[in-house]
């Protein structure tokens, strides 16, 4: 039987994607399979700070491996915004459409086009068990950011963002395509050694 590993978050995207990429060795569940999970606020500067934190914060009350990822867009003409603020660019209680339509009216705003929309989607992976971190990953992702979105895969920024030798959106990839490019996924490659030998 496959041990559990609980991803540390609410998002349920973030748990179906990791649980697609992993499945076949773990059983995969969210931050909600444990009812006393207590609510970490992100208040790291940077995306590997932040998913230490939850990963240490969840790992405190189970005895269950806890994976905790904290990703983000950082986009150079924006000075690496949103970053660290991507899931609350727009707010604190921001749909993934306001996140989106305020990228756009900012770089609209500087008068950003075409090659001066380079970005890239980051990704830390923090695996931690017993209250201690056990191993930390980073994947990322080059690409452009275009001027409407296109394609209903995905979420966050996926129908915005172009990854850097194909024509298509994240939103618009078909999913394993995505999986294997992504920041998440190049960061769980990373990973995968070290969970196939505790598996």
């Amino acid at each position: 039987m496959p041990q559990r590993l609980i991803i540390a978050t609410r998002n349920p995207h973030k748990v179906e994607e990791l649980a697609a990429m992993l499945s076949e060795s773990w059983e995969v569940r969210g931050v909600t399979a444990l009812p006393d999970a207590p609510e970490v606020e992100e208040t790291g500067a940077t995306f590997e700070a932040n998913a230490a934190l939850k990963a240490v914060a969840i790992a405190k009350i189970t005895h269950d491996w806890v994976l905790a990822d904290d990703s983000g867009l950082e986009v150079d003409a924006l000075d690496g915004a949103p970053g660290v603020y991507s899931a609350r660019y727009a707010g604190e209680h921001a749909t993934d459409a306001d996140n989106r339509a305020k990228l756009l009216a900012e770089l609209e705003q500087i008068g950003a086009r075409g090659k001066e929309r380079t970005a890239r989607f980051r990704c830390a992976l923090v695996l931690a068990r017993e209250g201690q971190v056990v191993s930390t990953v980073d994947g990322r992702v080059e690409g452009v950011i275009i001027n409407q979105e296109k394609g209903t895969g995905g979420f966050g920024y996926d129908p915005l963002f172009v990854p850097e030798g194909f024509c298509e959106t994240f939103a618009q990839l078909p999913p394993e395509t995505k999986h294997r490019i992504s920041h998440r996924g190049r960061a769980l490659q990373e990973l995968r050694p070290r969970l196939a030998r505790l598996a």
